[in-house]
């Protein structure tokens, strides 16, 4: 989301504030994931070993994702998150968490084999937010990259 001016900063800005847009990511992680659905509910603070990265701290801020299972292949599982909160990296670190990085994260993603050079399997692909100037609901959504659908296909 952008703003164009400052009502509709301030209006986005409070929306993400108070967790009313709907943010819906599709994912593909390493490893199968056995539950049907899950939260991860785990706090994100900087990471004592690495400052440029963050990570689940006893200290950090509140993060809460929910995720739920679209497909699974052999080795990896294809997913959808709902963030509850929003931070840094958030998807990235829980899923690290729980033991099942992002396939294509260079960071998070254990030195894991990086497949081809497009980068993390992670895609933002419904939006929805309160339009600042109508107040009608608007929701956005987008198709997964084609690097993305043919890596899937592959799979199959």
């Amino acid at each position: 989301m952008i703003a164009k001016n400052d009502l509709a900063s301030k209006s986005l800005t409070e929306q993400l504030k108070n967790h009313s847009c709907k943010r819906t990511y599709h994912a593909l992680v390493y490893g199968v994931i056995n539950e049907e659905k899950g939260r991860i509910n785990a706090p994100i603070g900087r990471s004592k070993e690495d400052r440029k990265k963050m990570a689940v701290t006893k200290d950090g801020k509140e993060a809460v994702t929910n995720f739920r299972v679209l497909k699974r292949f052999r080795d990896f599982t294809y997913i959808e998150c709902q963030l509850e909160t929003g931070r840094t990296h958030q998807i990235r670190v829980h899923l690290e968490y729980i033991g099942h990085p992002l396939v294509g994260d260079k960071v998070y993603g254990h030195k894991r084999k990086i497949v081809g050079d497009q980068g993390q399997f992670l895609h933002a692909k419904t939006i929805g937010f309160v339009h600042p100037t109508t107040n009608k609901f608007m929701e956005f959504d987008s198709e997964l990259p084609d690097y993305f659908k043919e890596f899937m296909d592959n799979l199959e």
